[in-house]
């Protein structure tokens, strides 16, 4: 059983129903690669090139990324349960549906960035740098935003309940009347009609 891929050049490769569980891929060009719901589960990524690689309906299970570019990558409708992320660049990466809960995304640059219909669930968003990125219709609930920077970010649909507006930077981000009436109370306004 292989244990680890290094060195080899994936790119406009087809994976369709591909299963992969404790694998390391080392210094793999993955650009252009078009995944159909294979799975990696436990699987480590290392100096992976994902640049305008496409996803659809594929697992990524507690699977570890270090130093990985997701320039232009699209993911749709995949689950990154649990996965975590550390020195990777993203943007300008597109996500749309699939589940992101308990993944770490902490200290990434997520500007320029896309995620709309995602669940997010304890996801670890601590000192995220999301200036300008959309993350529409996500639920965030129980996520950790400490130090993060949501200025001028779209967040337009998103559970924010478990977001302290006192640790977050938000100046210029863009939310309902109903989120603003949420992070008003939460800051201890007393918020009323007239």
């Amino acid at each position: 059983m292989t244990t680890e891929i290094s060195n080899e050049d994936w790119d406009s490769r087809e994976l369709v129903n591909q299963s992969y569980a404790d694998v390391t891929f080392s210094e793999v060009d993955m650009t252009e690669l078009k995944n159909n719901a294979s799975s990696f589960t436990n699987c480590s990524f290392c100096n992976v090139n994902f640049n305008a690689s496409t996803h659809s309906n594929a697992a990524f299970l507690n699977c570890a990324f270090t130093r990985c570019s997701f320039f232009d990558a699209s993911f749709v409708g995949c689950k990154l349960l649990g996965s975590t992320f550390n020195r990777c660049s993203f943007s300008p990466m597109k996500v749309v549906g699939g589940d992101w809960s308990f993944a770490g995304l902490a200290g990434a640059d997520l500007r320029s960035t896309r995620f709309t219909n995602v669940r997010m669930r304890e996801v670890d968003l601590t000192g995220v740098r999301a200036e300008g990125a959309v993350f529409r219709e996500i639920d965030l609930s129980g996520a950790s935003f400490q130090n993060t920077n949501l200025s001028e970010c779209d967040l337009r649909g998103s559970d924010l309940s478990s977001l302290d507006p006192g640790r977050v930077d938000l100046v210029g981000a863009i939310v309902t009347w109903e989120q603003a009436v949420q992070l008003a109370t939460s800051l201890g306004l007393d918020v009323r009609a007239e």
